[in-house]
């Protein structure tokens, strides 16, 4: 029984005890760990960046509290990515078209609840990342989001946010997303 290289597509055979390996060599396991965490080109290119806590509240490059309304508080990618405050990254949506659905405790491991997957089969191919929690979803995309709302029914916990609003950012890619924002306002607009 063989199966593919999770980075080239190799075929792989089933190694001792049945163990199927990812990777066809240390080299592709290695660009593939370094591929999962990059960020979108969209996201990097704004100087819209700070720090976060370990309770996701955003923080300045030098440990302040920062604002998701203050660009005096925010720094490039590269500045963030350089800081040893708190404890990870995160990106502030400011209306100009950056748009985040956040679907919240949607994975058990791999498995993607029904109505979390039901919205990602809606989507166009875009970024889609774990969250901090590894229990749901950032969708990030293009869309405009006049005002974030949060909706709550049942077990879906789906909040929409494209201004005033910083998300954590894990570079943890789901899936083979690709690492670009499509036009996500069908679908933005089907849950508004």
């Amino acid at each position: 029984m063989a199966s593919s290289c999770g980075r080239c597509g190799e075929s792989l055979p089933v190694a001792g005890r049945g163990r199927v390996p990812k990777y066809c060599s240390t080299r592709c396991r290695v660009a593939a760990h370094r591929d999962r965490h990059r960020v979108p080109r969209e996201l990097v290119e704004r100087d819209r960046w700070v720090r976060r806590s370990r309770k996701k509240v955003p923080l300045t490059t030098v440990g302040r509290a920062a604002s998701s309304t203050d660009p005096g508080t925010w720094c490039s990618y590269g500045e963030a990515r350089a800081s040893k405050a708190g404890v990870g990254l995160g990106f502030v949506l400011n209306g100009d078209g950056i748009a985040c659905i956040d679907l919240d405790d949607c994975l058990d491991g791999d498995r993607v609840a029904p109505w979390a997957q039901d919205i990602l089969d809606r989507l166009p191919p875009t970024w889609i990342q774990v969250s901090a929690s590894g229990r749901g979803l950032h969708v990030w995309g293009l869309a405009r989001v006049e005002r974030g709302r949060k909706l709550r029914t049942g077990d879906r916990k789906i909040e929409v946010y494209g201004d005033m609003r910083y998300m954590a950012i894990t570079g943890r890619t789901f899936g083979d997303m690709p690492r670009r924002l499509a036009d996500i306002s069908e679908a933005v607009a089907s849950l508004l």
